[in-house]
């Protein structure tokens, strides 16, 4: 027995006079009606209608139960109403996290401009460098560069995170620029103290040549880097999307580009539930949209 629609069926009888005219409004027989309405009065133990070969009535029991009936198909139909206007209208808080580089000079602009378009929807950018858990942590959304172990999360591709070694023009002047990966020997290499465990720049075609060192200023934070080469301390490898303006606008040269390191993939990862909830599923989109109609972080 399915009670809500025996609910209905007892409402529109009452509605519409009697079971006939009920059949008709709600496509089936008179005889399928009236089972609902014993169904129900089964179910309960009192008769709700009194009825005669030429009239009905509600008893005083009936009178009772179809304001309470008509109530809570009310409150269900509001339910309704408003699940699908989440899904027209997306909106709620999403929670992501990202690395630093790629959240404040990536997530952050591409999720104003997501918000523009969606402004009931909330959203917290958490950028850390470490390894968070989806669930425990409780984030909706994970931006994670590097190879990925095997799990039950959902990853999506996104274009490859390239690392670049630049330095400021002047630097360059005094100190020449590098030919070689050898030639970062007789240079200040600025080390990131948390990328690859040490401070060390795995060369691309460098027949196995890896420059590890001693510079003269390091940091775990890659702002704090690109201040440094900016001011002539010496070179930096850094993610090509935090320095783009400065090598577009010639405050940082790139040295090396045919020894770049080999790119890192990226991905976004969430639980395969989310992608239901609309306004989720929406960024995602979009962040896709943004990154893949060019192949690169704009």
């Amino acid at each position: 027995m399915n009670k809500l629609q025996s609910m209905q069926v007892l409402l529109e009888v009452v509605d519409a006079g009697n079971f006939s005219a009920a059949a008709r409004r709600l496509g089936l027989s008179a005889v399928m009606v009236g089972k609902h309405v014993r169904q129900l009065e089964e179910l309960l133990g009192m008769r709700l209608l009194e009825r005669s070969t030429r009239s009905q009535r509600l008893t005083q029991a009936g009178k009772v139960y179809c304001e309470t009936a008509r109530g809570v198909l009310n409150q269900i139909k509001l339910a309704e109403n408003t699940i699908e206007s989440m899904h027209a209208n997306p909106r709620g808080m999403i929670r992501i996290s990202a690395p630093h580089s790629v959240g404040a000079t990536w997530i952050a602009p591409l999720v104003t401009r997501y918000l523009r378009l969606y402004p009931a929807v909330k959203i917290e950018l958490i950028l850390s460098n470490a390894y968070v858990n989806l669930i425990d942590d409780q984030f909706d959304l994970v931006v994670r560069v590097g190879a990925l172990p095997d799990s039950e999360l959902v990853a999506r591709r996104l274009p490859p995170y390239q690392m670049v070694i630049c330095g400021a023009p002047d630097y360059l002047l005094q100190r020449g620029t590098p030919q070689v990966p050898r030639d970062l020997e007789r240079h200040s290499c600025l080390g990131h103290l948390s990328v690859y465990g040490c401070i060390q720049w795995p060369l691309h075609n460098a027949d196995g040549y890896c420059w590890t060192g001693d510079g003269c200023f390091a940091s775990n934070d890659s702002h704090a880097l690109r201040q440094a080469a900016l001011g002539g301390a010496g070179l930096i490898l850094q993610p090509e999307l935090s320095v783009i303006n400065d090598l577009s606008t010639g405050r940082l040269v790139e040295v090396l580009r045919d020894h770049r390191p080999t790119p890192l993939q990226v991905h976004l990862l969430y639980l395969p539930a989310r992608k239901e909830h609309k306004g989720f599923s929406n960024l995602v989109d979009f962040i896709l949209a943004q990154t893949h109609k060019t192949g690169k972080y704009d």
